[in-house]
């Protein structure tokens, strides 16, 4: 017969002996699990029920000749009362318009485009970060309901006058 080995001797040669984990370990392997999971599921959602990201709205055609839409010329058009469209182009080194008035309490839904280059506007204290792509229409909505100065600005470098495209939208009491 085979040779009885100690107990001792059984114990160093087992891969699982002595293995535990602490709990504190086992305590955060779990909490990244719960994690994981509510992440998985949160993208799940968002794919069904869905977040509106600002994006593309339409494409222009550059070339007049070509006969597809054109973007308006830039301005500020009242759409009912608080409801306003911004059609805005942002240019070398600039935005049309750079200053927006409008009572307090109103929404802005902005289109837009870039005339030249590749620009960005970002919005401050506002979820509105668009691309101004040219050729491309981008499009988002934001409200205003505190009166106050909210600052615009190019967040994209679009060459050495980059620093002073930037604008203004006055959000004026209501009367």
């Amino acid at each position: 017969m085979g040779q009885r080995l100690p107990r001792a001797a059984l114990q160093r040669d087992d891969p699982l002996n002595g293995l535990r984990v602490d709990p504190y370990e086992k305590g955060w392997m779990i909490a990244s699990g719960i994690i994981l999971v509510l992440f998985l599921l949160a993208i799940g959602l968002s794919a069904y029920h869905g977040f509106v990201l600002p994006g593309h709205e339409e494409t222009l055609e550059t070339r007049p000749e070509a006969g597809a839409p054109r973007f308006p010329e830039p301005a500020v058009v009242q759409k009912g009362p608080g409801r306003y469209d911004v059609y805005m182009r942002a240019q070398i080194w600039a935005f049309v318009p750079n200053e927006i008035k409008i009572p307090a309490g109103s929404t802005l839904t902005f289109y837009l485009t870039s005339a030249d280059v590749l620009h960005g506007l970002l919005i401050e204290r506002t979820n509105v970060n668009l691309m101004a792509l040219p050729g491309q229409v981008t499009k988002s909505t934001a409200r205003f309901d505190q009166p106050g100065e909210f600052r615009f600005f190019c967040h994209e470098y679009c060459g050495l006058g980059h620093q002073i495209m930037w604008g203004k939208i006055i959000v004026e009491p209501r009367s």
